[in-house]
């Protein structure tokens, strides 16, 4: 396969976030972002039967095993560098509060999508705005990431207060843009832009 010359450096060299490892975060508040552990199993095969979380997110973890298989997935992600999941868990590290993630990386762009879900218990307390704030400033301080994007159904008012809290600018809706259980939902897209 011939391969053409670019033009422009990778906004992120290949290699520079696997050789970095994957940070752990201080959440303003008292929380923290941290890689998943095989042990958050039971927590989040728990979590996603939620039915909210499973209507936004589109699965279920039918048990424990298959949701180790997903943790093993996210934890290696990192490596491979298509992808950064961080648990959003209490101070002490443990206690489960939700999930924050960086998808679809394109290092030579640089520019990744942020997604997000938090358990029952966590929600309406601003822990998934701070936790979303905390990996952007992360993402675009630090990572070396240029644009951030995060898309919702437009039916999702929720996490549509998250990402306008959490600075992501409207940038317009993606008409039919995804499949859910209930069918095609239009996917309002934001975004922000490292200024620095």
């Amino acid at each position: 396969m011939l391969i053409m010359p670019s033009l422009v450096a990778p906004a992120i060299p290949v290699g520079a976030l696997a050789a970095s490892g994957q940070p752990t975060l201080p959440i303003e508040g008292g929380a923290l972002l941290r890689p998943w552990r095989i042990a958050d199993a039971e927590a989040v095969a728990e979590a996603f039967q939620d039915p909210e979380i499973q209507r936004w997110h589109v699965r279920r973890a039918d048990s424990v095993e298959e949701a180790r298989e997903w943790i093993e997935g996210w934890r290696s992600s990192w490596h491979s560098e298509s992808g950064g999941h961080w648990a959003v868990a209490g101070v002490d590290g443990d206690r489960l509060l939700g999930r924050v993630s960086l998808k679809s990386l394109d290092l030579a762009d640089g520019k990744a999508e942020v997604a997000y879900w938090m358990v029952p218990a966590a929600r309406g307390r601003g822990v998934c705005t701070c936790a979303v704030m905390t990996l952007t400033r992360w993402a675009l301080e630090h990572g070396r990431f240029h644009r951030l994007e995060l898309e919702h159904s437009t039916g999702n008012q929720a996490s549509c207060r998250v990402a306008v809290k959490a600075g992501f600018e409207e940038e317009g809706v993606r008409r039919g843009a995804a499949l859910h259980a209930d069918g095609w939902h239009d996917m309002h897209l934001h975004a922000c832009v490292w200024q620095g």
